[in-house]
């Protein structure tokens, strides 16, 4: 019996450009709306049981970073809960650029992902769940291009201002996973950084800004192909609803602190990208930046600072990327959370590569973090 393979489901992405054997197929990833970017994929294999099954992704050369590939390995889950990392090579010579996923099923469907998917029903129970605890407040905030919410999750008494936001790039799919972990931590009873946080500020966590890109299996773009993380300095109605959504709610509230939470698909490390090269940052800005990577340090091994995106000289940041923007436009602390879609570099796992588990507990310390910022200081 042949296989198939299958992606017209939730976050679903490949096209099957021929079946070379029972279960050997060579594939191509459906770019995101405007064609210019695809490096996500997530498709259903099924009756592969017991067989060794070859799936060759091609054209890769032309992803929207190639050098995410090498050192790279797929994610598998036979049951949609469990993801390890499968046997995975790449080769630039071959096809365009070849990702070769070799798998032998244990049963009849397994799902094969370029991570771990956070699947739009799943952020729909988590903000259920969420919504009814005590001392939670859920708003939508306005709607995406395709009328789906852009869900917010509120609670503290504080003074200052926090806002955490995920998946301006659908496909790094982490970052919602590190949202996970954050509202679980804040409605923790026993977290103890948690309750600090909610006595000094007010906590507004989104946790997809981009609900039609993840629903649709693209990488980086909204319905209208843009780029959502290059919208801020002036969103419209037509083409960045979301943003305009979420930028309108941080205007009524003001920004003390802001998390943008992202994966980085070449870099095997997780680092934060800062705001230096805003005109007019001041050094009270950049002290709170570097004391919270240096609180962050002490809080999770899986963090460091020694391998990044370079700074934009001064002066000549760009002000449509949501960091900089903020930090321009609010005087605040403003970061870009990166993490990995490789294993991590710093401390490795072989088995499962960096995982939804990781991104979760790097929540945690994140938290942690900014509950011993703010007991150091007023920013």
């Amino acid at each position: 019996m042949s296989a198939s393979i299958a992606s017209a489901f939730d976050s679903g992405n490949i096209r099957v450009l021929r079946q070379d054997g029972p279960s050997a197929f060579t594939l191509s990833i459906v770019p995101d709306a405007g064609g210019e970017f695809f490096q996500w994929f997530h498709f259903r294999l099924s009756g592969a049981r017991g067989q060794e099954a070859c799936l060759r992704i091609t054209g890769l050369n032309r992803s929207a970073y190639p050098l995410g590939w090498p050192g790279y390995r797929a994610r598998i889950s036979a049951d949609r809960q469990i993801w390890r990392a499968a046997p995975t090579s790449f080769d630039s010579n071959e096809e365009e650029g070849t990702l070769t996923i070799r798998v032998t099923p244990e049963s009849d469907h397994l799902w094969i992902a370029y991570f771990a998917p956070y699947s739009i029903e799943r952020h729909h129970d988590l903000v259920a769940r969420m919504a009814i605890l005590p001392g939670v407040r859920a708003r939508v905030l306005g709607s995406s291009l395709d009328g789906q919410p852009i869900d917010c999750l509120e609670m503290g008494e504080g003074e200052r201002e926090v806002w955490f936001y995920a998946r301006q790039h659908p496909g790094e799919t982490m970052a919602e996973w590190w949202m996970e972990g954050a509202l679980e931590a804040l409605t923790d009873p026993g977290f103890a950084p948690g309750a600090r946080l909610l006595a000094q500020a007010r906590l507004h966590l989104v946790p997809n800004m981009n609900p039609d890109g993840s629903a649709r299996g693209y990488l980086r773009t909204n319905a209208a192909g843009a780029n959502l993380n290059r919208e801020w300095a002036n969103p419209t109605a037509t083409r960045s609803p979301e943003v305009l959504a979420v930028r309108s709610a941080m205007e009524a509230t003001g920004v003390d602190f802001a998390l943008d939470v992202h994966g980085d698909e070449a870099l095997p490390h997780v680092f934060i990208a800062g705001f230096e090269g805003v005109p007019g940052v001041t050094e009270g800005q950049l002290r709170g930046l570097e004391r919270y990577k240096a609180l962050l340090l002490a809080h999770s091994p899986d963090f460091q600072t020694k391998v990044g995106y370079p700074p934009s000289a001064p002066g000549k940041a760009n002000l449509s990327m949501s960091t900089n923007q903020l930090a321009s436009r609010f005087g605040c602390i403003a970061a870009t959370l990166e993490m990995p879609f490789k294993d991590c570099a710093d401390t490795p796992t072989p088995e499962t590569q960096w995982s939804p588990e990781r991104s979760k507990t790097l929540a945690r310390a994140c938290l942690a973090a900014l509950a011993d910022l703010f007991d150091e200081t007023r920013i």
